[in-house]
């Protein structure tokens, strides 16, 4: 006598396909944790922050994909968690209130010229926009010469810039009097100049182009010192800081930086979530690291993102209002 016994050759494909799913899961619930507490420490999860807007992107993936195959716990959890890393990427996509102003405007613009940024073309967006003062990031010898030759001294006469021949360069352009500022804070890693902007009517802004090194290794402990040091607003000046941040809103370095009385200018007209870097045509920008801070007593008018040739990084253009 026979028995036939049937086996289910597809329950340990199911079962790798459920523990995968609960694995990817746990990591990102993991990543949400980190993210919400602001407890990422070390370069790979500093590093991690940086695209947190994909990480809900993919939570809602894998809620999809665990739906579909039937694994309703999975779907759920996934789903919370998605929810929860959307909650905190979401906002800066919409805007926020901003205060009345009834002081001047102020037309910002920062740009990374990666050290061989096309002058012309960052000339023209100077004359396009009007803007009134240049944040200008991996700032070597040979592109000031250029800038120069392509307008930018007409336009943007006054300067304090510390050029270098290689990334560590950086300068403010300026269509007012600037002073240089010193001593508002420590630079480490890059030239990070400070100014201050005399406005028509003696109205004063301090201005400082912000460029730490990226979190990376053990630049990461640097890169937070560089955030901490940078000065807070002050009752006693508008402060603006403008420049290639190597931070996004998901890095709590950066979010405390904000807490000290600035807005990113980006976030408060719904343009927070445009990513900035890295700007190569085989490559898209795929995070926003480059940022217009302004003392939160400041309104914000019009936000644009800008393509520069030949940079990684694209322009940050910010028409302020301020006080």
């Amino acid at each position: 006598m026979r028995t036939t016994v049937e086996v289910d050759v597809a329950a340990p494909r199911k079962r790798r396909r459920g523990w995968l799913a609960w694995t990817v899961v746990a990591l990102l619930a993991l990543w949400a944790v980190l993210r919400v507490g602001g407890l990422e420490w070390g370069s790979f999860p500093t590093q991690l922050m940086t695209v947190t807007p994909y990480g809900a992107g993919l939570a809602a993936v894998v809620a999809l994909l665990s739906l579909l195959r039937r694994n309703r716990p999975a779907a759920l959890a996934a789903a919370i968690v998605g929810v929860v890393m959307a909650s905190v990427v979401v906002p800066r996509a919409f805007g926020a209130d901003q205060p009345v102003t009834g002081g001047p405007a102020l037309r910002v613009l920062t740009v990374n010229l990666f050290g061989r940024g096309d002058a012309q073309a960052v000339v023209e967006l100077v004359r396009r926009y009007d803007v009134e003062v240049l944040s200008a990031l991996e700032l070597t010898y040979s592109v000031a010469a250029a800038l120069d030759a392509a307008g930018m001294k007409e336009l943007l006469p006054y300067r304090v810039l510390q050029p270098e021949f290689g990334a560590t360069g950086s300068g403010i352009y300026s269509r007012h009097p600037a002073t240089e500022l010193t001593g508002l804070f420590t630079p480490i890693g890059h030239n990070m100049p400070a100014a201050t902007l005399s406005l028509a009517g003696g109205r004063k802004v301090e201005l400082v182009a912000v460029h730490p090194n990226p979190p990376l290794g053990r630049k990461e402990a640097e890169w937070r010192a560089v955030l901490r040091d940078l000065p807070s607003a002050s009752s006693s000046a508008i402060r603006v800081l403008a420049g290639d941040f190597n931070a996004s809103l998901d890095h709590r370095a950066f979010r405390d930086l904000l807490e000290r009385g600035y807005v990113d200018a980006a976030s408060q007209v719904g343009q927070g979530l445009t990513p900035t870097w890295p700007n190569f045509r085989a490559i898209p920008p795929i995070i926003s690291i480059d940022h217009i801070l302004v003392d939160r007593r400041a309104g914000v008018a019009h936000v644009e993102i800008l393509d520069v040739p030949k940079s990684d990084h694209r322009a940050v253009y910010a028409d302020l209002r301020l006080p």
